[in-house]
């Protein structure tokens, strides 16, 4: 099948690859001209591990192309999905839906169809009936099938999230549309792809539910953390006793400084925002926002009192600076608050992260950048681990002790044991753990 992909960041670039992997002949448009010509060079905006070479692959088969030229890329598509970015939009908290809303009409000025026009873009519900009337506004003579078909992709495993997916929420009451969006997705399976149909407005509701659940679990067991640092539990053995519950789960229960990235965050604030519009409070998501922005800059005091009560004048040394591992998103990343409340209190910063270091250039000022860990390391006062990269899983500890001024470790990411850290002669703190 021939399919267009408006927009070509991290969705829509992953998406886009993917199905080409499949089979389908993918022309992927961007109005950033810098971008596209940097995809043609084989050079990716972002990085995910895997995407360069499966870009390469489809390019050489010629089933993956990349244009400036919704005009050209548009003629014979039989479905174009519109993943463009829908950030917090300023001053209220809602998702910005402008960059949608402008393809679409671009989509009706230039083709009257039939056409498929799937929004991949994380949006509210109801944006697909705002999407369907800009098109047959636009284009009264055109015809249009608007589906909507959320993304459920993880920073760092997104190939093999799209590829080996739990579930593909499809929400459309079109029999046409639901068959051309089951032929999409029929090389998945060779028997029956996870396919969710549902309607329009419920499916655009399960994405924001589902990272808003997410984030509600992950909010739970920091709070768990600190009751355990209070009473002399452990957090990471209270999280085993009940993740081996089914009904609960293992997965999003490994505490730490909050969580951050290009979803959570934003899709809670916009979804706490529609529940307001529709006179429904969601308490529980409201809360959770309000309680993971103070964590990220209160895990500065782990790090103040660790080193004695003040870290004016002090060096910290900070490994790990993007949201999460295998990714070069800084957005919402705990760091950034983290880095800032240090340097407030009169600390000098030295960072090391293996892939964020120019993102994290463009947000933080006054921070040196280290080429390694040790270098990172040395001569620092602390040392404070905050995202948990493969790199820092097993680092040389006699080195990071003769390297650092002081022997303090703060690890907001359980890395290490504690009792193997103090054994070694450290002045280690974890999260949640006596």
């Amino acid at each position: 099948m021939r399919i267009t992909m408006i927009g070509s960041g991290y969705v829509g670039l992953v998406s886009g690859a993917c199905f080409a992997d499949f089979g389908h002949t993918v022309t992927c448009v961007d109005k950033d001209a810098g971008k596209i010509e940097a995809l043609r060079n084989g050079v990716m905006p972002i990085f995910e591990p895997g995407l360069d070479d499966l870009v390469e692959s489809n390019v050489a088969e010629q089933r993956l192309s990349f244009t400036t030229d919704l005009s050209e890329a548009i003629q014979d598509a039989e479905a174009v999905f519109i993943a463009v970015g829908t950030p917090s939009r300023r001053g209220d908290g809602h998702a910005d839906l402008s960059y949608v809303y402008a393809a679409a009409k671009e989509i009706a000025e230039l083709s009257a169809g039939p056409l498929v026009v799937v929004t991949k873009s994380t949006v509210p519900v109801g944006t697909g009936d705002e999407v369907e009337r800009i098109l047959r506004e636009t284009r009264p003579d055109g015809t249009y099938y608007v589906v909507s078909n959320p993304e459920f992709l993880r920073e760092g495993a997104a190939i093999g999230d799209f590829k080996r997916p739990d579930r593909i929420v499809i929400g459309t009451d079109d029999a046409h549309a639901r068959e051309v969006m089951s032929e999409l997705y029929r090389p998945l399976s060779l028997n029956t792809p996870p396919l969710m149909f549902t309607g329009r407005r419920t499916s655009e509701l399960i994405k924001y539910a589902a990272n808003a659940f997410l984030a509600v679990k992950i909010t739970f067991i920091n709070e768990i953390a600190d009751l355990c640092e209070a009473v002399g539990a452990d957090v990471q053995e209270v999280a085993r006793g009940i993740g081996s519950d089914n009904r609960i789960g293992s997965k999003f229960l490994n505490a730490g400084p909050g969580y951050g990235g290009s979803c959570f965050p934003k899709d809670t604030t916009a979804l706490v925002k529609t529940g307001q519009d529709a006179a429904v409070p969601l308490r529980i998501v409201e809360t959770v926002v309000a309680v993971n922005d103070q964590r990220k800059r209160g895990m500065a005091r782990k790090v103040v009192t660790a080193c004695g009560g003040s870290v004016r004048g002090k060096t910290i040394a900070v490994l790990g600076l993007t949201f999460k591992p295998n990714t070069d998103d800084m957005r919402d990343a705990p760091s950034l608050a983290l880095i800032t409340a240090l340097q407030d209190q009169g600390a000098a910063v030295r960072a090391y992260d293996p892939e964020g270091v120019e993102q994290a250039k463009g947000m933080l000022r006054d921070v040196e950048y280290a080429p390694n860990a040790y270098d990172c390391v040395e001569g620092a006062d602390a040392l404070v681990i905050v995202t948990e990269w493969d790199a820092f899983r097993a680092l040389d500890l006699s080195r990071v002790k003769r390297l650092l001024k002081e022997p303090v470790v703060v690890d907001l990411r359980n890395i290490y044991r504690a009792d193997d850290m103090k054994r070694r002669g450290f002045n280690y703190v974890g999260i949640g753990r006596p």
